[in-house]
């Protein structure tokens, strides 16, 4: 069945040509880097230690960082890679009690939540997600969190961007929806571990979501969806070097 994630979503919003290229032409100029190998291997560790599936993860960081890097199909920075050992090394001690702090007593509910549930107002498309973990507190609420690493955190402008709290707003409409969970008992997080902040290494980001902030996430992600199937992928100028810039950005597959 027709899909869309938050990603492809995010890709649409910046650019709509963006968005053919990435997710229906399928050019992807990008291979991966030392810091996805990081946010990969730091991600596996945070999945093993809520699941208790391991009591320490810093050999675990150690043997996953060092596959996903091995996979990697581009030239790499060892300093870089060298400094990435012992910042992983310094986080992974601190994920565990930082979570306990914040939520005191709670139950893992799952981790790798996966979200395929139908989009209303749009005829036989789904939306696609995986959350990366839910907990469960003494008071019933539900705890959706997304973990996120970062360099030393994230700036005021990032952390109100809805391009990026919008990812929580849908994980919260569709894990209400798939469970039949009042949404009044949902609360969403990014936790940020952060690789070169001196202190506060994890820090748990608490994104709210009402009910105005979902009817305006939902109306954008059907505006999308309409041009998506509509096939108008108007190019978005403005988005050419703003921000992080675009790859395609005068290649052979943009001019």
């Amino acid at each position: 069945m027709p899909h869309i994630s938050f990603s492809e979503f995010k890709n649409w919003a910046k650019c709509p040509y963006y968005h053919k290229l990435k997710n229906i032409d399928k050019v992807d100029s990008f291979q991966g880097n030392e810091y996805t190998a990081f946010g990969t291997a730091v991600h596996t560790v945070c999945e093993n230690l809520l699941t208790n599936k391991i009591q320490d993860g810093k050999q675990l960081f150690k043997e996953s960082f060092d596959i996903n890097l091995e996979e990697l199909k581009v030239e790499t920075d060892d300093d870089l890679i060298e400094n990435m050992y012992s910042q992983g090394e310094r986080i992974v001690p601190l994920i565990m009690p930082a979570v306990k702090k914040y939520f005191n007593n709670f139950e893992v509910i799952s981790v790798e939540e996966k979200l395929f549930e139908p989009i209303d107002g749009v005829e036989n498309y789904n939306f696609k997600g995986f959350i990366d973990a839910v907990i469960k507190t003494n008071d019933g609420k539900y705890h959706v969190i997304d973990w996120k690493t970062c360099s030393w955190g994230w700036n005021t402008k990032k952390r109100s961007d809805p391009l990026v709290t919008y990812q929580l707003t849908f994980y919260k409409n569709y894990f209400a929806k798939k469970f039949n969970i009042d949404p009044n008992m949902i609360e969403t997080y990014f936790a940020l571990l952060k690789r070169t902040a001196k202190n506060d290494n994890v820090e748990m980001v608490r994104i709210t979501s009402g009910q105005k902030k979902t009817q305006n996430a939902l109306k954008y992600l059907h505006k999308a969806l309409h041009n998506i199937t509509k096939q108008n992928f108007v190019k978005n100028r403005l988005s050419c070097t703003s921000g992080y810039g675009c790859e395609f950005y005068k290649t052979k597959h943009c001019k």
